[in-house]
């Protein structure tokens, strides 16, 4: 998002700690993007997403959703399923696609492309494109190929793309934002920060991402009067 220069006003970063796969942080950012968008001053917020691994023992062989929570706490799968099922009637009553037959894999490459992406200012738009279209059930974002068509798509280099896959470039990247997030009070994601001023936690309302953005809005214009 650019920001706004007829307005001359100071531009606020809204971070947004997340992981690809965690459905919350999905239905999270789509309504926080509302938020903003719904906003006469949207130009002058600048959405940057952070690494944070929701599963980061995850095997980077795909596996059903249900594995990941049976490996961590046992029960019965059902469970699972149905709150997968609650989730996607909130994700299809904002307009949002959820398949449920997506499959969960360890994330760490894939914020190690998008580290990259953000080097060209391409980070959200990786990030939101891979999730997107994960959760529509388009693409399966744990092939390297699609990888690298999907950021091939945004302009990126995709030989780049296939080098970072094989090494482990961005890597202390990735974990300097997991740890950074940690220090400023992530427990889990999505965590939002908002101008460095204040932060939110978890999957709010838009209505809710509004008054942060109010927040701090009113934050700036008392320590900086006309900005």
């Amino acid at each position: 998002m650019e920001q706004s220069s007829a307005a001359g006003q100071r531009p606020v970063v809204v971070e947004v700690w997340a992981d690809l796969g965690c459905p919350w942080c999905y239905v999270g950012k789509h309504r926080l993007q509302r938020a903003i968008e719904d906003r006469p001053d949207a130009g002058r917020f600048q959405l940057r997403i952070r690494s944070f691994e929701l599963n980061p023992d995850s095997p980077k062989e795909p596996e059903p959703i249900a594995a990941v929570f049976m490996r961590k706490h046992g029960g019965d799968p059902a469970v699972v399923l149905e709150a997968e099922k609650r989730i996607q009637g909130i994700a299809k009553s904002e307009g949002l696609a959820f398949d449920l037959d997506r499959m969960n894999a360890n994330t760490f490459d894939l914020h190690r492309v998008m580290h990259f992406a953000e080097e060209t200012g391409k980070g959200l738009e990786f990030f939101s494109q891979v999730q997107d279209r994960f959760f529509s059930g388009e693409i399966d974002p744990y092939d390297a190929d699609v990888v690298v068509d999907v950021a091939e798509s945004l302009g990126l280099d995709g030989d780049r793309v296939n080098s970072i896959l094989d090494g482990d470039e961005f890597a202390d990247a990735v974990r300097a934002d997991a740890s950074e997030g940690a220090a400023l009070g992530a427990q889990g994601v999505p965590f939002m920060v908002f101008g460095r001023r204040l932060a939110v936690s978890g999957a709010q309302s838009v209505a809710i991402y509004g008054q942060a953005l109010d927040q701090v809005v009113g934050l700036l214009s008392s320590e900086n009067p006309g900005a």
